[in-house]
């Protein structure tokens, strides 16, 4: 761990050393030596691109499976089997001699000969065939087999007795007062004619065994055996034992009585009496007299008051009694016909031997000895007979070998727990010669582990053993685990399973080691399994080291196989993550994944500061390349790491390991920028300006562009530079490069699309509609991969927030490809300009006698034929726009043929009137085209005005003039927009309200203002008009200066037609002039209050040698001075307060109703026209 420290330290410092390339840029602005080599030849050559970008893909592709946390179904991936374990026969039980074989040999024998009891269902009864089978397994001769089964018949039979186990009744009848009993049982052995009826049907009931015995052990077999009184029950618990020698096992039957107890002589005499009994005849008599005095069906005179009531009785033939033993209730009988009982007794029997004519028994073998002998013997045969599935082998025996196997269990009396033990110690040891199934080794332990309660009577020998097993199969397990990946991979859902079973069998074997008294196997396995595991990562990574990257290669060959070792480390971290964790934590309660990851981590730094170290002054595109691709890799370990809850990477071996990458990543960025126009270059070279497919509407080229730019965008996102201001850097020199390369691709359309030749009369040109799709493609993918370039800023800023380099980029792109979309809409469009003024034409040249209809008929189709072929061809961004450029095309030709028609009937203008209606309700579409809002403004605002002008009579025509000009000094309000509306698409809004007031303020003060006082004297008749002050007036003199005066006329001039104007007084060479003056203009309040009345005030620029110069204009609006639109009410008018107005200079609406009367031929226009025009003679150009 120290040399890693120093390692990295001394890394630390040559990064420390150089500058970053924030602040190379900022220190060295015109330097360009520190900037990363030019591509050379060698990794990337130039060319189109696909080589890179195939490589590009490949290293996307492993981060596709490193998105999140994995998950143990995308893991397992194969059902197939297992590997094989390593076996070893020297692990097995110890080789017997030939003398020891013969003796097994001799011991089976004997004990299929002289077997007794009753053979279960699924127990082999035949005796031949279990000789038979012997003779397999020992491989005797029929010679062999023959004399060995006459010594054994030669033999002494062995001397039998029965087991029994007096565990409970229940539901016995109540003898005394208080509605119980104090029943107690007596119990021996009786001959043949002693035998009683047949007993009733016998049901399984769960065994339990008692830890110990207040007797101190069974009483001798030649008496009758007393259980303890159970006072006031009737359901009495003994859990007592009996060992019965048996003369006769065809004969002799067990007979039970069960008594209640009334006093204590009874029971004291009874047992004194019982040592008088000499045989079994005697034993006979003894239960013929208590029959005698029992008292019949719980009734008793007074004699009797002493006597033990008689609650039931068993006779059980000895031979009845099956081979593996049993646990029953037995339902109790009466002594007679005239007695009444009720209730069962729960018994256990079992026949044993308790003398043995065997060589093994001669020589002091103890007999679970003997059977774990026999049973590994039989355990061999029968796994030899199931090669096929012998890994998966679950210990199954054939018949014959488990009917010998419980008939020498019972017959050497062993019990329950003994055989558990037996089985696991021969079925672990031989697990490790020949693999078998860990789902049975399990089964075993829990076997054992439901009879543990026993463990105190197990022989020292046996406990021995058993330690012995537990630490070979311990070891044997460790050494498994060193090896984890090798026979337990974490792709394969059958090896998965087998290390579930295996770690399930190494926890079991802890339950019991506390219990050892003896000795013990091991007292930290967990430690040990931790220690294993330890070593087995070790291990895995020298090997994989020394396969893909040994360390006498030089760097850059060690380079590429350092990469392969990372993915490695990281798919195994997976497995560990997804897979092995949770085994080992929810069996063994160790954290497997975090120790895992803490050494492989630190391995693998290791290498990489090593190799960085070295790599650094050899930089080159193929060091570049290989570095770029481990360092994505190593970033891939540290966010997964990262990504587990609780989990710091800042503690990790790889903190801080980006710095020594930053060259190879800034080299290789570089020749991103380069790979990515030669891939567009390439794709534009073979694309055939049509669409992919029936779905698509884009090229070939557009698809290709889109998914480099995708690419790069999760590349950024792999690459995930963590240092801040380094990120920014990198993000925006990538970001630039992105734009650069997005008009590059533009700019390669333009050039093929114009190098084709166009298709004689084709109106809508296929290939300029599939470049406006793919220009439009390409601006979302570009935006979107602009959008996923976002780095972590050095200060936070609003979430969702693009930092502001990045915002600046994805900004000018995005006008820089609106513009672009703009000119191929004007392209495309600009080949419908003639069709759509020679249908306008039609409609203007078409007779009053055709209805309209009839005459906007040719243009509608033309117009339906032609949206139908674009709005198959492009997307509908796209047609949204064309559509707006078709709609400002009609708009204009409209205009344009109202502007070649003047001084024609009203049915004209009628029908054009009917046209624009028909046009907005097409492009409409009932809300599926334009938006009315859009359709309504801008030029159609223009065209509606003309059609209603040219429908109005002259002096309607001059009253409009004089309305725009009132609305056009109207004083100006700033509208403000309301939260959630969103600005006119076609108006951009003023960033703020504080920066559009100043624009407005500046634009009224930019020909000065006048100040007047107007009203109307009722009594006189006449209107006032004050002049007061001027002020800002622009200079128009060569002083800087000019000489002003204010002409005051009324209008329109059919309102007053015997009115003349007025003027002020010239006041030389001012800017701010003061007035004062009064004019009487003697008019009736009627014709102040028409449509259109008002007052017009012109600031001239005296000339003396030359023609007056314009200053500006003002309108004042009669409609609402005082006394016009309401009486005067007392005071002075002076008094009223002035009214400024701001001057103008005529605006477009102002000259539209002026060309409408230029085009109509009455005196009454052509007057007011050239009226007019000679006041426009002395105005200059807007300045």
């Amino acid at each position: 761990m120290t040399t890693l420290l120093e390692i990295k330290s001394s890394v630390l410092r040559q990064v420390q050393a150089c500058p970053t390339f924030r602040r190379r840029a900022e220190g060295e602005p015109a330097a360009t030596s520190a900037d990363p080599p030019e591509p050379a030849a060698g990794a990337w050559k130039p060319g189109d691109g696909v080589e890179f970008f195939a490589h590009m893909r490949l290293i996307l592709k492993k981060g596709e499976g490193r998105q999140g946390l994995p998950c143990p179904e995308v893991l397992l991936r194969s059902g197939s089997p297992a590997p094989a374990e390593p076996v070893d026969p020297s692990r097995g039980l110890r080789a017997l001699t030939q003398e020891e074989v013969e003796m097994l040999y001799e011991e089976a024998l004997y004990t299929v000969l002289y077997r007794a009891g009753t053979m279960g269902p699924d127990q082999v009864d035949d005796q031949e065939t279990l000789l038979g089978y012997l003779q397999q397994v020992f491989g005797t001769s029929p010679e062999e087999h023959a004399e060995a089964i006459e010594r054994v018949k030669k033999a002494k039979a062995p001397t039998y007795a029965l087991k029994v186990s007096v565990m409970r009744a229940k539901n016995l009848l109540a003898k005394d007062p208080n509605g119980f009993s104090d029943p107690y049982c007596m119990l021996g052995i009786l001959p043949a004619s002693g035998a009683p009826r047949e007993p009733g049907p016998r049901t399984e009931q769960r065994f339990s065994f008692r830890k110990g015995s207040k007797r101190g052990g069974p009483l001798p077999a030649k008496c009758i055996q007393v259980t303890e009184v159970k006072s006031s029950t009737l359901n009495p618990v003994w859990k007592e034992n009996f060992v019965f020698e048996i003369e006769d096992v065809s004969t002799d039957q067990l007979h039970l009585d069960i008594w209640d107890h009334d006093d204590d002589v009874s029971l004291v005499e009874a047992c004194r009496k019982l040592n008088e009994v000499i045989g079994l005849k005697g034993m006979s008599r003894y239960f013929k007299q208590i029959v005698k005095s029992a008292r019949a069906n719980g009734t008793a005179g007074p004699a009797e008051d002493h006597t033990d009531d008689f609650l039931g009785c068993l006779n059980i033939p000895v031979r009845e009694v099956p081979v593996a033993g049993e646990d029953r209730w037995f339902k109790l009988e009466p002594r007679s016909s005239a007695s009444r009982v009720q209730g069962d007794c729960q018994l256990v029997l079992k026949l044993i031997t308790t003398q043995r004519d065997t060589g093994m028994s001669q020589r002091g073998r103890a007999g679970f000895l003997s059977y774990m002998l026999l049973l590994s013997r039989l355990l061999q045969f029968e796994h030899r007979s199931e090669e096929p599935k012998a890994s998966c082998w679950r210990g199954e025996l054939s018949g014959p070998a488990a009917t010998i196997l419980c008939l020498h269990g019972a017959q050497n009396n062993l019990s329950a727990l003994q055989l558990a033990v037996l089985h696991w110690q021969v079925s672990s040891r031989h697990h490790q010669t020949r693999t078998l199934d860990y789902g049975y080794l399990l089964g075993l332990l829990e076997d054992m582990q439901a009879h543990w309660e026993e463990a105190s009577s197990l022989p020292q020998g046996q406990e021995e053993s058993l330690a012995d097993s537990f630490n070979a199969f311990s070891e044997f397990g460790l050494r498994l685990l060193r090896q984890l990946r090798d026979f337990f991979p974490a792709t394969n859902s059958t090896a998965v399973y087998r290390l579930e079973l295996l770690l399930k069998c190494l926890s079991k074997m802890q339950i019991f080691q506390p219990s050892f008294e003896v000795c013990s196997f091991r007292t930290e396995l967990n430690a040990d399994i931790s220690a294993a595991l330890k070593r087995g990562n070790r291990e895995w990574y020298d090997r994989l080291l020394n396969t893909k990257s040994p360390r006498e290669q030089s760097g850059p060959q060690r380079l590429a196989g350092l990469v392969e070792l990372a993915d490695a480390v990281y798919e195994d971290l997976q497995s560990c993550y997804g897979i092995y964790a949770s085994l080992f934590h929810s069996i063994t309660d160790i954290d497997f994944f975090t120790l895992t990851f803490r050494q492989l981590e630190r391995l693998v730094a290791e290498e990489a500061w090593v190799l960085t170290e070295e790599l650094s002054p050899k930089m080159t595109l193929e060091v570049a390349s290989g570095l770029f691709e481990l360092y994505v890799t190593l970033a891939d370990i540290q966010r997964f790491w990262s990504s587990i809850p609780g989990r710091d990477s800042r503690s990790l071996a790889l903190a801080g390991i980006h710095g020594p990458f930053l060259p190879a990543v800034k080299l290789w960025l570089q020749v991103l920028r380069d790979q990515v126009r030669w891939r567009l270059q390439g794709a534009v070279d073979v694309d055939t300006l049509e669409p992919m497919d029936t779905s698509s509407k884009h090229s070939s080229s557009a698809a290709t562009a889109s998914l480099c730019f995708g690419h790069i965008q999760e590349l950024w996102a792999r690459l995930a530079w963590p240092d801040p201001a380094q990120a920014e850097a990198l993000g925006t020199q990538l970001s630039q490069d992105l734009c650069a390369a997005t008009l590059f691709y533009t700019e390669l359309l333009r050039k093929k699309v114009d190098a084709q030749p166009g298709a004689a009369g084709e109106a809508v040109s296929e290939p300029l509609c599939v470049v406006l799709n793919n220009v439009e493609l390409l601006r979302k993918a570009a935006g979107q991969t602009l959008r996923g370039l976002a780095w972590p800023e050095v200060t936070s800023g609003p979430e969702g927030v693009l930092p502001r380099p990045l915002l600046g980029c994805a900004q000018a792109l995005d006008e820089d490809l609106q513009q672009e979309v703009h000119t191929v809409t004007a392209h495309l469009t600009s080949k419908m300009v003639a069709d759509i003024r020679k249908y306008v034409q039609h409609i203007s040249l078409s007779p009053d006698s055709i209805q309209n209809d009839e005459a906007v008929a040719p243009l509608m189709k033309y117009l339906d034929e032609k949206l139908a072929l674009l709005n198959t061809s492009l997307v509908k961004e796209n047609l949204s726009r064309v559509l707006e450029a078709l709609w400002e095309l009609l708009l204009q030709a409209i205009l344009r043929a109202l502007g070649a028609n003047l001084d024609v009937s009203a049915d004209f203008y009628g029908r054009f009137h009917f046209t624009l209606e028909a046009l907005v309700s097409f492009f409409h579409a009932e809300g599926q085209g334009l938006p009315l809002e859009s359709l309504k403004d801008g030029s159609y605002k223009r065209l509606e005005e003309e059609l209603r002008l040219h429908q109005c009579s002259t002096r309607e025509c001059i009253e409009q003039y004089y309305l725009d000009k009132l609305k056009q000094v109207a004083r100006p309000r700033v509208r403000t927009r309301s939260v959630g509306t969103r600005p006119s698409p076609r108006t951009p809004a003023p960033r703020s309200l504080a920066q559009a007031l100043p624009q407005r303020s500046l634009e009224q003060k930019r020909f000065g203002r006048l100040s007047v006082r107007c009203h109307y004297e009722a009594a006189e008749q006449r209107l006032v008009v004050e002049v007061l002050h001027a002020a800002d007036l622009p200079p128009l003199d060569a002083n800087g200066l000019s000489d002003p005066f204010v002409i005051v006329e009324l209008g329109p001039p059919h309102l007053f037609p015997l009115v003349r104007s007025q003027r002020t007084q010239v006041k030389n060479r001012t800017l701010h002039p003061v007035y004062d003056e009064l004019f009487y203009f003697s008019v009736p309040a009627e014709a102040c209050r028409c449509r259109g009345a008002c007052v017009l005030f012109t600031v001239m620029d005296h000339d003396w040698l030359s023609t007056n110069d314009f200053a500006g204009e003002a309108a004042l609006g009669l409609g609402g001075v005082g006394g016009i639109a309401r009486p005067q009410v007392g005071g002075s008018a002076r008094a009223r307060q002035p009214v400024t107005l701001h001057l103008r200079r005529p605006r477009a609406q102002v000259k539209s109703a002026l060309r409408m009367l230029e085009g109509r031929t009455n005196k009454e226009a052509q007057e007011f026209v050239k009226r007019l025009k000679e006041l426009e003679k002395c105005m200059e150009a807007d300045p």
